[in-house]
């Protein structure tokens, strides 16, 4: 992933520096060929809770392509009795709980679904 840095100098607009060229490549890379694009996630550790009539069944820290790490995403039993990974949350003013990471694709979200919960039941 390519992060541009912006920089307001005094009275002047805001200039742009960094690698623009190569973000706009990565960016029409992965509209164009969604499906050859891969993230590389990586559990870095897993924390199973014993409790056996709690929905929370583990706590997972996943890294991102070599360069984010994610820590306190949930590995949760459904009623039906499935599991799925909830991503890390915060309690904001409303009372309502809202995630903190957000994916992009349908595919990125599946594959870490699927990373975290092998990694789990391993």
């Amino acid at each position: 992933m390519y992060l541009v840095c912006l920089i307001q100098i005094a009275s002047s607009p805001w200039v742009q520096i960094s690698a623009v060229k190569r973000k706009e490549v990565y960016m029409r890379q992965v509209k164009t060929n969604r499906k050859e694009v891969k993230t590389m996630i990586e559990v870095a550790r897993v924390y199973k809770v014993e409790k056996d009539e709690n929905a929370l069944k583990a706590f997972v820290d996943i890294k991102v392509a070599d360069a984010v790490l994610i820590k306190g995403v949930r590995v949760m039993a459904k009623k039906d009795g499935g599991l799925f990974a909830a991503m890390p949350s915060q309690l904001a003013a409303d009372g309502k709980y809202y995630d903190t990471v957000k994916f992009l694709t349908p595919e990125a979200k599946n594959e870490l679904q699927e990373v975290v919960l092998a990694a789990y039941e391993a």
